[in-house]
């Protein structure tokens, strides 16, 4: 009998051009359907719960997968891990309802931008932090981002290349703090844009560098021009932090 199967990912994005499929380039998404069919014998359709770039990482992916198999959750767990590399890990699988969607039925998700805050370069992790030399000021950039919180048009905020049409957007937390030498950017809300976060990181960036006037990021939402905006952040320094779903389906077990 066919079920539904919502299944969690930590990965490493630094040798895949994102989670989706590729027609020539490595993505995480045929990689874990290559474990899938090393198990099950077919690749299976998976429905992602997000695009994402290549180079981005993910600290927790959630998809959902319709399977004919009576593979319990717990050793489905167990086989996966064992097709799949170093740098992909399954840390959860449980059966939801069947029309369940990974995508649409998502409430929210959750980045966060890492900066490696340092005048010396870390080689165990050039491509996990994005570095900048300079030193940061994370509270009065957590003053910053606090701008960004409310429900806004961040059409500034996208990518040119996007053709999203609805470019309004909730953000309920947006936050910067320092660990260490590290500076984390978080932000949390219903849905992003294409880039958005990596622009917002960007602007508070330039708003540190000087190249943005402080306190102006509501005339930057309020332009909705992508020239006013910071930067794009590479890809490295971001990773999708949590995914957010009803109670109902994390309770399911």
């Amino acid at each position: 009998m066919e079920k539904n199967l919502l299944i969690s990912l930590r990965f490493c994005g630094s040798r895949y051009h994102g989670f989706q499929v590729q027609e020539n380039a490595l993505s995480v998404c045929e990689v874990f359907q290559d474990a899938v069919q090393a198990i099950l014998g077919s690749r299976g359709e998976v429905k992602g719960c997000s695009r994402t770039d290549a180079g981005v990482h993910a600290e927790q992916y959630c998809l959902s997968m319709k399977v004919d198999s009576q593979i319990a959750c717990d050793k489905m767990i167990q086989a996966l891990n064992h097709h799949l590399p170093d740098d992909i890990s399954v840390t959860d699988c449980r059966e939801v309802p069947i029309d369940f969607h990974a995508r649409y039925d998502c409430l929210g998700k959750e980045y966060i931008y890492r900066i490696l805050n340092s005048r010396v370069k870390d080689p165990f992790s050039p491509h996990l932090r994005y570095r900048i030399g300079y030193n940061l000021d994370a509270e009065f950039l957590n003053t910053q981002a606090s701008d960004f919180i409310g429900r806004h048009d961040f059409a500034a905020f996208c990518s040119s290349k996007s053709k999203v049409q609805d470019t309004v957007r909730t953000i309920e937390i947006a936050s910067v703090c320092r660990i260490g030498d590290e500076v984390r950017f978080t932000v949390r809300g219903d849905g992003f844009l294409y880039n958005m976060v990596r622009i917002m990181a960007g602007t508070l960036i330039n708003i540190a560098d000087g190249h943005i006037k402080a306190g102006s990021i509501p005339e930057i939402i309020a332009s909705r021009d992508r020239n006013m905006a910071g930067r794009t952040m590479p890809a490295e320094g971001l990773y999708l932090s949590r995914i957010f779903y009803g109670e109902n389906i994390w309770k399911n077990r």
